[in-house]
């Protein structure tokens, strides 16, 4: 078997966060500084770097990039400075805190709670509808990218493209309810102020160490039962997901744009965790049956925007396996993909 070396976490940042061309065009198109809330999370690293970069890239040195985030790793902090991001310690759900954060032209909310909603609730209705009060208000004459999820929609038939940007949106649990509830309360700011925004519908993004991928081809490498319940799935390269984003700051509108944003296939668990086998030199094993819903997302309006994403869905296989079978580090987070009930 082909013998594979992997990343460490600097190198896995720099090739999630290289800045394709139209990313550089976008920004070299957008005056003033740019803010990246919730960069501590696991896309947000990726995103202000990519931004960093495009940014000098399109000759714009002097424009600041801030990313902000209570910060409970300190390496998390130096990793963004050493790529020349301005770090902003703050926390969101503080009034005050956020009344002095720095001010900036775009802004790019990732903010927000999702594991952990079982146990605590109540953090998770702050996190995801409280700071967004906080921010909008703070941020009412930007132009803001908010991170949302496909889980605001109901089940799609599997038999479907997936749900639209018109489809109506479903309280599916503590977590859907409360990310229709950030929309919701941006939505408010935007129609009261003019401050012109996006809902961004992301599902799911991967890299090497983290994702739907990822969780499909750790329980295949392990020899561990794979719940296909929940059959089928969406996923976007993180890279990708983010240099989307970063275009959308030249799509936000008041009322807000919805945009879903996924791959352009309809993945099967069942398909994947065979092509893993394949890779791996593993048989997979399975327990379950596939339900005739789930959550799927139709994202064609945003291929319509901006174009399919760059990399292939066997571009991401290729880099998961590779990852897994150099003995790569994971991030030991499992999305839940599976999850039927709403509950995280």
């Amino acid at each position: 078997m082909q013998e594979h070396t992997p990343l460490n976490a600097h190198d896995i940042e720099r090739l999630l966060s290289t800045p394709p061309p139209r990313v550089v065009e976008a920004v070299r198109r957008l005056p003033g500084d740019f803010a990246v809330l919730g960069v501590g999370g696991k896309m947000g690293t990726t995103l202000a770097v990519m931004l960093r970069r495009a940014l000098d890239l399109a000759g714009r040195r002097e424009a600041i990039v801030t990313g902000v985030s209570r910060f409970s790793r300190a390496e998390g902090r130096a990793a963004l400075e050493a790529f020349g991001v301005r770090t902003h310690p703050c926390d969101l759900a503080d009034a005050a805190q956020v009344a002095n954060l720095p001010p900036a032209a775009h802004v790019l909310h990732l903010a927000g709670q999702k594991f952990g909603t079982d146990s605590a609730p109540e953090t998770t209705w702050i996190q995801n509808t409280v700071v967004p009060s906080l921010v909008a208000q703070r941020y009412r004459d930007a132009g803001i990218v908010v991170f949302s999820t496909g889980c605001v929609y109901p089940f799609a038939s599997t038999a479907g493209p997936g749900s639209t940007e018109t489809d109506p949106v479903a309280f599916n649990g503590e977590y859907a309810s409360t990310c229709i509830g950030r929309e919701r309360v941006f939505s408010h700011y935007s129609r009261r102020c003019g401050t012109r925004q996006l809902m961004f519908r992301l599902n799911y993004a991967v890299e090497p160490r983290y994702g739907v991928l990822v969780d499909i081809a750790a329980k295949v490498w392990a020899g561990e039962a794979i719940d296909v319940s929940t059959g089928w799935f969406n996923c976007i390269w993180q890279g990708d997901a983010c240099a989307q984003a970063i275009r959308c700051l030249e799509l936000v509108s008041s009322p807000p744009r919805i945009l879903n944003v996924t791959g352009p296939e309809k993945l099967s668990v069942r398909a994947v965790a065979e092509e893993f086998g394949r890779r791996l030199g593993r048989e997979p094993r399975y327990c379950g049956v596939e339900a005739p819903t789930a959550w799927l997302a139709d994202a064609s309006r945003a291929r319509e925007l901006l174009g399919p994403p760059d990399t292939s869905l066997d571009q991401m296989l290729a880099a998961v396996a590779g990852h897994i079978l150099g003995g790569g580090t994971l991030l030991g987070r499992p999305t839940h993909f599976e999850t039927r009930s709403g509950s995280f």
